[in-house]
């Protein structure tokens, strides 16, 4: 077992438990506290369909709100519906939620824990691979709202993450390769993790993928107890991101997929306009092409681009690009430029 701490200037801390078997050995001496108004668990149908059993065994007795899987669910109709069936579960300040499954989960989850009475305890498990190395470590909670990923949300620590690895068993090749995305972003952030992922046989093998997520979850750790306002370096965690969710909004690639295409379109993006480690960039296109087992060229509608949450100038967008192994920095571009840019470097990659 690994476990890391993030603790926020206002005393607020995160336990992050990086552990197999979670249901049995963290979940269940739970169930007491949660009962009669002390917690509620959040899940999506996908989740609960296969984790039933587990949830009754263990936590059996405890009020279960079941949301209807999927990104299109990730919005403030369910947001409210949560809230509601929180408040018929006479949920309390001292109660807790227990967010089960995958980033969508845990998003919706953390911004209904950190709105309830203005903020109760909220657990996260995350059930897939993108969820443990990314979206459940950090207290970034959000829902979609006008067509704008995460357009309302707030921060809000998790007293508890639990990162089981045993969960990646009942997950597709293509969930796999979803967390697998923000895996390559981390390891652009950190030289000892790039080199490990560049000399990997398998990058999807579980056994490699277990053994790796701790990495994962103590760099970001590391970044987020550092910056938890995302008030500078924090910003290095969005490279890829900016292009990435352009194309996942026109397009039907996971989250992970179009975050390997934005560090693509992005790396070399930044080499147009800064000083970077070519070799470098190379080793970093050659390993998000691993990951993607060759997938085709998205489209690119970047119209979107221009809402990201990052842009500080209107009609300009703001990047955070990788330059070389464990650097980052921040570009700024008309987007104008940016676009012609990016269908340039589409050219060239087809």
């Amino acid at each position: 077992m690994k476990t890391f701490r993030i603790t926020e200037r206002e005393a607020r801390e995160s336990v992050i438990v990086c552990r197999k078997n979670a249901f049995a050995s963290e979940l269940a001496p739970l169930r007491e506290k949660l009962l009669g108004g002390g917690g509620i668990i959040f899940t999506d149908s996908n989740v609960f369909a296969l984790y039933k059993k587990q949830i009754e065994k263990y936590l059996g007795g405890v009020p279960v709100f079941v949301m209807p899987a999927g990104e299109e669910h990730k919005n403030e109709e369910t947001l409210f519906h949560l809230l509601n069936a929180m408040r018929e579960a006479d949920l309390r300040r001292n109660s807790c939620l227990v967010a089960l499954g995958g980033g969508v989960v845990g998003d919706v989850g953390g911004l209904a824990s950190g709105l309830y009475m203005r903020g109760i305890s909220c657990i996260q498990v995350p059930t897939t691979l993108l969820a443990q190395v990314d979206s459940s470590v950090g207290g970034k909670t959000a829902v979609d709202f006008g067509g704008v990923k995460n357009l309302i949300g707030a921060f809000h620590q998790p007293a508890r993450v639990i990162a089981d690895p045993s969960f990646f068993k009942t997950l597709p090749r293509r969930e796999l390769r979803c967390g697998l995305g923000e895996i390559v972003k981390h390891g652009a952030l950190s030289a000892p993790l790039f080199e490990k992922l560049v000399s990997a046989t398998d990058l999807l093998d579980l056994s490699f993928l277990g053994g790796i997520v701790p990495e994962n979850v103590a760099f970001k750790a590391s970044v987020v107890r550092k910056d938890p306002r995302e008030k500078g370096l924090r910003r290095c965690l969005n490279l890829g991101h900016t292009t990435g969710h352009a194309i996942e909004l026109c397009s039907n690639l996971s989250h992970g997929e179009c975050v390997l295409w934005g560090l693509l379109f992005e790396s070399k993006l930044a080499a147009r306009h800064l000083r970077t480690d070519r070799e470098f960039g190379e080793k970093l296109a050659a390993l998000c092409f691993r990951a993607l087992e060759g997938g085709k060229m998205p489209p690119l509608e970047l119209e979107s681009a221009l809402l990201d949450k990052k842009n500080t100038a209107s009609g300009e967008v703001t990047l955070a690009v990788p330059v070389a192994a464990g650097a980052f920095e921040i570009l700024q571009l008309p987007f104008a430029q940016y676009q012609a840019e990016i269908m340039k470097i589409a050219e060239e990659l087809c």
